[in-house]
């Protein structure tokens, strides 16, 4: 297609939770100092702020969205406890460097670094990380870095890594009505998954205030139904019909309407999907530019589980779609059948448009949730990755 691709290396799983269980293996492991760049994009929520040792405790000042960063805050059991020295600048360009220093840890016990409870700072979520993007000419889409990070893993939202039961709930069709859009993103729980349709408008001014928001995005694909062209998906559709030159073209001009989503969704596309021939190259390519794949379960004969693990792409598939009626009632009835399924088999992904009266009950209904020990979560929390040890837990 006329453009520079880049190498695809061997995958890296995502990142997990390991444990030194000796003084002697930390003292190895703080025997240097290490410095990590946080690039914009991560795992989303808010980091503990950090602070060199001699850096006295002051209350956060909120007016300033980087002092914290700048001056280094941070409660007193955090500094010198830990057997290391912490410091942490914001750089010009917007990526947060922390350096570990090596210290003293007479009398401490085994030091556990857990990976998963790591968030993205939301004051650069929004944010692209340069490596994951690959120039075209239609604009710059995701691709694995060349240390095998992906999207999937780097612009996903953090949870508590615990067995309960978990649900993922998407609220799709965003970017499509302005004032929808704004009032869903307002209104929804940040750990409600968005997904915004590639046909939108405005998407990537949408996309930073979701992530901003702490939400974690997908974006929509346009995909042939069964009654195309009566019934219109929307530019660059994705057909049974086309070359497939013409269908990865299609799929790189949505790819590079907006940044920083994990995967992306059918939009759509009970034909295209059901037709093996015609979805297995789209969900290669998916797959090597480091996505997952959401399938919204409105086609029967899909056979986007298949691929998604043929080619190692992370994959989810919705099991209810909640505003099938555009009524409270019928979307309550349906986010509880949907906490029955996640309580039964462990974890359950709804889906939903963003209608007003469906933004109003999720938003709601979560609260509820919450109240009974139900984890919500993000997509990337439930599908299974072949390339994370968290799949073989699942």
């Amino acid at each position: 297609m006329g453009q520079a691709r880049k190498s695809r290396q061997k995958r890296r799983p995502w990142p997990g939770r390991f444990a030194l269980g000796t003084s002697a293996a930390v003292v190895l492991l703080l025997a240097g100092s290490i410095y990590s760049a946080m690039s914009p994009s991560g795992l989303s929520g808010s980091p503990a702020p950090v602070a060199t040792a001699d850096t006295p405790v002051v209350a956060p000042d909120e007016t300033d969205e980087y002092a914290n960063l700048q001056t280094g805050t941070v409660p007193a059991r955090t500094a010198g406890t830990a057997g290391g020295n912490i410091a942490s600048e914001m750089t010009g360009d917007g990526v947060m460097v922390t350096t570990y220093r090596p210290g003293s840890r007479e009398g401490l016990g085994p030091l556990i670094i857990d990976g998963g409870a790591v968030g993205q700072d939301l004051r650069v979520a929004h944010l692209p990380e340069d490596a994951l993007l690959e120039e075209t000419e239609f604009g710059a889409i995701p691709t694995i870095s060349p240390g095998g990070k992906r999207s999937a893993e780097a612009y996903a939202r953090s949870w508590s890594g615990t067995n309960g039961a978990k649900i993922a709930i998407v609220v799709g069709g965003l970017g499509l009505s302005q004032t929808g859009t704004q009032y869903a993103i307002e209104k929804l729980p940040e750990e409600i998954t968005l997904a915004f349709a590639a046909s939108g408008n405005s998407l990537t001014r949408w996309m930073q205030d979701a992530r901003r928001g702490g939400h974690e995005i997908l974006l929509q694909i346009p995909l042939e139904p069964f009654d195309y062209p009566s019934v219109d998906p929307g530019a660059n559709t994705l057909t049974v019909e086309a070359p497939l030159e013409s269908n990865i073209e299609a799929l790189h001009k949505s790819l590079a309407r907006m940044t920083n989503y994990t995967g992306v969704m059918n939009y759509m596309g009970g034909r295209f999907m059901s037709d093996i021939e015609a979805f297995e190259p789209v969900m290669r390519e998916i797959a090597d530019r480091g996505l997952l794949f959401l399938d919204d379960g409105s086609a029967p004969q899909s056979r986007s589980e298949m691929l998604a693990r043929t080619f190692g792409a992370p994959f989810g598939q919705a099991e209810i779609v909640l505003d099938s009626r555009r009524e409270r009632g019928a979307i309550m009835e349906a986010l509880d059948a949907l906490e029955r399924s996640a309580v039964r088999n462990g974890a359950a992904i709804g889906v939903a448009s963003a209608f007003d009266v469906s933004v109003d009950a999720i938003a709601e209904w979560v609260r509820q949730a919450s109240r009974r020990n139900i984890e919500i979560v993000s997509v990337s929390a439930i599908a299974l990755d072949p390339a994370s040890s968290r799949a073989a837990s699942r």
